[in-house]
């Protein structure tokens, strides 16, 4: 058994990277593990879309990717989650919540809860791989090192092309406000983005191996369609979903300027981990990145799982193929 805290760290009103103010800002964090006298065994694991911290514990165990009988690990839901502060829960959303804003509050959470001014590692996947990304272009001398599980370090045009096809979507919705508000839950468009989500976050491999039946248990695609897609979305406030879909595509740790400078300035020994069938965040992305990187690594996931082999919760060969390259690297 290991240790867990949970908690709420309130910010106040937060400034933001592209201009407004998140009012009453909060982060709901918790841990797993005892943080060491020397506060030297912080991993931090930021979430990714849609996540809340319970959606991503399944890989913090002794026998695990994280160990929590080694490491200290930290899990600050980001803001839009549903948890900490997102459309859902502060009617006054400013627009635009960048991973920039995320990462900023992180550190002041480490940093005034915790006493932590240097992480040994931050891990994320999709974009809490892209928080990881600005973590070591924010904070390079305080990162040590960062896996980039299926993430890039700016969001690529073709990911936006499907991001934006998303945002319209829920933004033809009848109870859609114009404003990132709606006034009820969307029940026809969340179905539709659900479905259409399904094509991208699996491969076209995946599904000629039928593996949504073999693997994931569905007896047929539309039960499959509608339990782990519709379902799993509609569980979630679609101003969240909208609000989160804008950070995603906003995801650049040059701001707009030069990626190759940005990236040469990272610190960090970084571990790129994309999967080999990803279609959000291709292997060619990272392949572009990596020379710019003075510490960087490229491991291919040999998958057919598409987007969802870096979170292979019901996937041991992925999970497996995972925890040799993250315990090697901590280990480092």
């Amino acid at each position: 058994m290991t240790a867990t805290q949970e908690g709420v760290f309130e910010l106040g009103d937060l400034k933001l990277h592209r201009g407004g103010v998140l009012p009453g800002a909060r982060i709901v964090w918790k841990t797993h593990g005892v943080l060491n006298a020397a506060r030297d065994n912080v991993v931090l694991y930021p979430t990714s879309y849609g996540a809340q911290h319970p959606d991503l514990e399944w890989l913090i165990g002794p026998e695990g990717i994280l160990d929590p009988t080694r490491w200290f690990i930290v899990i600050p839901n980001m803001f839009t989650n549903g948890l900490s502060t997102s459309p859902s829960n502060c009617p006054a959303w400013p627009g635009l919540v960048t991973a920039w804003d995320n990462v900023r509050a992180q550190r002041r959470l480490l940093r005034e809860v915790f006493g932590i001014e240097r992480l040994h590692a931050v891990y994320g996947w999709s974009m809490g791989a892209q928080q990881a990304y600005h973590w070591a272009a924010a904070f390079p001398d305080s990162v040590a090192r960062i896996v980039v599980n299926c993430g890039s370090a700016r969001t690529a045009v073709h990911n936006q092309v499907f991001l934006r096809s998303q945002m319209a979507v829920l933004e033809a919705a009848p109870e859609y406000d114009g404003k990132g508000q709606f006034t009820a839950q969307p029940a026809a468009a969340l179905r539709a983005f659900g479905r259409v989500y399904a094509g991208w976050a699996l491969s076209q491999d995946f599904y000629r191996a039928n593996l949504h039946l073999t693997a994931l248990g569905a007896p047929d695609l539309e039960t499959f369609l509608r339990t782990d897609w519709e379902e799993r979305f509609a569980r979630r406030a679609a101003a969240d979903l909208l609000a989160q879909l804008r950070t995603w595509d906003a995801g650049d740790i040059a701001d707009g300027g030069d990626l190759a400078a940005a990236l040469a300035r990272i610190e960090a020994r970084v571990l790129l981990l994309p999967s080999a069938t990803d279609l959000y965040f291709r292997v060619a992305d990272n392949e572009a990145e990596l020379p710019h990187l003075k510490h960087g690594r490229l491991s291919v996931i040999p998958s057919i799982w598409g987007h969802r082999a870096g979170n292979p919760a019901p996937n041991p060969a992925d999970a497996a193929f995972i925890r040799a390259e993250v315990r090697a690297l901590l280990e480092s």
